[in-house]
């Protein structure tokens, strides 16, 4: 990539607090998108403005909670479409790597597969309510803390 085209993060922050004066942009440790506080969290020392701008598209597109962990990674999804279609182009000048969106994607459905495999057997269970599993292979039922940003935990309770 022509290093030309590169922007650091901090004058693309500067661009979009103009530009979308409805968020709040604090510099933090890492990347997230706070909806409860209109707030767009980034890392100015990180270099990855691809990840600011897949925030700014969580604000964007109104997303706010989940009930089901299927429905993050379909927002997570959104969210990189959206950034790569809508933003990338005007905020970094050029399109966002495919690989470094399917590898945020692939972080996504670790964590949903690792929630969703059964303590006792193993198998794959489903989801039937928030942070909590049924095996199908077993019929063991089991809670999950929601371990985005910490150690996954699972605790069976039948």
């Amino acid at each position: 990539m022509d290093v030309t085209t590169m922007q650091s993060t901090t004058s693309i922050t500067t661009k979009l607090h103009t530009d979308f004066p409805q968020f709040l942009f604090v510099d933090s440790s890492s990347h997230s998108w706070s909806p409860q506080a209109n707030t767009i969290f980034y890392n100015s020392s990180s270099h990855d403005p691809e990840a600011l701008l897949h925030e700014v598209a969580h604000g964007l597109l109104g997303h706010q909670t989940f009930q089901r962990d299927i429905e993050l990674l379909a927002m997570e999804r959104d969210a990189w479409d959206y950034a790569q279609n809508h933003l990338a182009l005007k905020y970094l000048l050029h399109k966002i790597d495919d690989s470094v969106i399917q590898e945020s994607l692939d972080s996504y459905r670790d964590w949903l597969h690792s929630r969703s495999t059964c303590p006792d057997c193993k198998a794959s269970g489903l989801q039937t309510a928030k942070n909590t599993y049924k095996c199908l292979a077993c019929s063991t039922t089991w809670k999950v803390n929601d371990a985005r940003n910490c150690a996954l935990r699972r605790y069976t309770i039948k």
